[in-house]
């Protein structure tokens, strides 16, 4: 087994992440993006002595006090087949790439799969350090019948009223002058609800790393007059997407335009070829309201194997 650590193929990397609906973390462009925000990204290739491609890793590397380097890979490695239903083989990559890791000592790699804790994830040799998180994953190659009758009947009531209300969804243009609007009151909407997420440049930065011609950005609005009321954006990467943010105004919460954003989104997805929508995580005790509305929405919910040492 060998490991190829930075200089790789980009065609070769985007195609497995196709391949398989990898989670937007393992994207090339993600790392790219998260590159011009200052933070150190380690791409690695694994492969088999034969020159067979075992999987591929994005880590996110930092220095902690100037002393130790923490590189982390989320939602990763992706795997390719058939090492994805071989849990000796993936032993195999997560020591490979625990040894390898260009980066000085002291170091700390960290890995949180992209899947369930089970025999199968190839685990057993690490040390589970933070518990895994859950996300709602929405199965876009379902067809339309199959996806409104999977949506919770209250949920899927608030749908009918958005709809029978005559809301109209419109897409927002993909320049950052179009959507920055969005952006600037999801920062606000962050600031006094007091949580985290990427920097407000991270879809700027993203865009321009996608290949050229590529449109990986999907933002809906919803307006009542002249004024918006609710919006959602969406990145694209590969064969999969994920939910990225949203904003509610009074009107918006009242009219269930949130409902009728995600639901007309599964279908503009759809029928873009995008297989996989990833709503992103739930937490039932700090956001219980937005974790209803997922839950709601016919996903699947699946609770991660954790990060492991």
């Amino acid at each position: 087994m060998q490991v190829r650590w930075n200089g790789l193929d980009r065609d070769a990397w985007d195609s497995l992440h196709r391949t398989a609906a990898a989670p937007l973390q393992q994207d090339w462009a993600y790392g790219e993006a998260m590159r011009a925000a200052g933070v150190q990204c380690l791409r690695a290739q694994v492969l088999a002595d034969t020159g067979e491609p075992l999987g591929q890793a994005q880590f996110i590397a930092r220095r902690v006090a100037w002393l130790v380097w923490n590189a982390l890979c989320t939602r990763g490695p992706v795997f390719a087949e058939p090492t994805r239903s071989q849990a000796p083989a993936k032993a195999q990559v997560y020591r490979a790439l625990q040894r390898e890791v260009p980066l000085r000592r002291p170091r700390v790699l960290l890995f949180s799969p992209d899947e369930p804790a089970s025999p199968a994830a190839g685990l057993d040799r690490l040390h589970r350090v933070i518990t895994g998180q859950s996300t709602v994953l929405i199965d876009l190659d379902a067809d339309t019948a199959t996806r409104r009758a999977a949506l919770h009947p209250k949920w899927r009531n608030r749908l009918v009223a958005a709809e029978r209300a005559g809301l109209r969804v419109q897409r927002v243009g993909a320049r950052p002058a179009q959507y920055r609007w969005l952006i600037e009151r999801e920062t606000a909407q962050r600031a006094s609800r007091g949580y985290q997420a990427l920097p407000p440049g991270f879809v700027e930065a993203y865009q321009a790393a996608r290949p050229p011609g590529d449109d990986p950005v999907l933002t809906l609005r919803v307006d009542i007059g002249r004024e918006p009321v609710a919006a959602m954006m969406f990145l694209i990467h590969g064969t999969a997407a994920t939910y990225h943010l949203g904003w509610s105004g009074e009107q918006g919460r009242e009219s269930g335009a949130h409902n009728l954003l995600l639901w007309q989104a599964m279908d503009q997805l759809a029928q873009r070829g995008i297989r996989l929508l990833d709503l992103g995580g739930v937490n039932t005790a700090s956001g219980a309201g937005i974790a209803r509305f997922k839950l709601g929405s016919g996903g699947r919910v699946v609770t991660l194997a954790g990060t492991f040492l």
